[in-house]
């Protein structure tokens, strides 16, 4: 069974938002994908994630949120066109983030655990997302069996950092390396202007898609990384999103 899995960071509604949402939505429509992790997603109307669900109508995306405490029109969103939710279960993190995951039924009774997150940002505190991963990966363990796992998310943490070694070492491969034999040097920032614009740390691969169990990459890639002809700093949104060719 092939399944196409993306996870993206869309910026919420600032960063020049009236002129990167056409580009939004058509990036999203091109990469087309059966299961999503969006992160930074408005939910006050009219929602962000029901706009990206809407650029593809025949793919009748289910859609599953997950707010911030502190914002609760702000947070997380996993987007599910293939096989049937069995549970929608959330894990509250450290620094008001939080994880969520659905339990995906697929045809040939093929059961799949998606979860997706968005770590904390601030570049010289790694021990935070240490914790956060810690975190996440000890409530993955303990779930209810099933025959793969997939974590996709902004971890705000590039390669060299503990947090991703964690991840490895807990025995979840990054698709993205699985199909390429390395990271991207960069999935933020996407080279946006905007005075809104985060600076905050330096150009990283940040963005990921982990896999555990009966799962495995076919091809990975980055999408949304390209601004329109007539404007070189104008992107769909600060982060690329990673897009997979899963095989289970």
């Amino acid at each position: 069974m092939r399944l196409r899995v993306a996870t993206f960071n869309i910026r919420n509604i600032t960063d020049r938002y009236a002129e990167r949402k056409p580009l939004l939505g058509a990036a999203f429509a091109a990469i087309d994908p059966e299961l999503a992790g969006l992160q930074e997603v408005m939910f006050s109307e009219p929602r962000q994630d029901d706009f990206l669900a809407r650029q593809l109508p025949s793919r009748n995306y289910r859609s599953f949120d997950a707010r911030s405490g502190k914002y609760p029109n702000f947070g997380n969103a996993i987007l599910l066109a293939a096989g049937e939710p069995q549970a929608h279960e959330e894990l509250r993190l450290s620094r008001d983030r939080v994880a969520h995951r659905v339990l995906v039924a697929l045809p040939g009774q093929v059961m799949l655990w998606f979860a997706n997150t968005h770590l904390h940002h601030v570049p010289h505190e790694p021990e935070v997302r240490v914790s956060q991963v810690n975190a996440i990966r000890e409530w993955m363990a303990s779930a209810p069996a099933a025959d793969a796992a997939i974590v996709v998310g902004d971890f705000n943490t590039p390669p060299f950092e503990p947090a991703y070694t964690v991840m490895r070492e807990a025995g979840w491969r990054s698709a993205f390396f699985e199909a390429n034999g390395c990271e991207p040097p960069v999935t933020w920032p996407s080279g946006i202007q905007a005075d809104t614009m985060d600076t905050d740390g330096d150009p990283n691969c940040l963005d990921y898609i982990w896999l555990n169990g009966r799962v495995s990459a076919v091809s990975a890639s980055l999408a949304a990384n390209q601004p329109p002809p007539n404007d070189p700093t104008l992107y769909p949104s600060d982060h690329f999103a990673v897009v997979a060719e899963l095989e289970l």
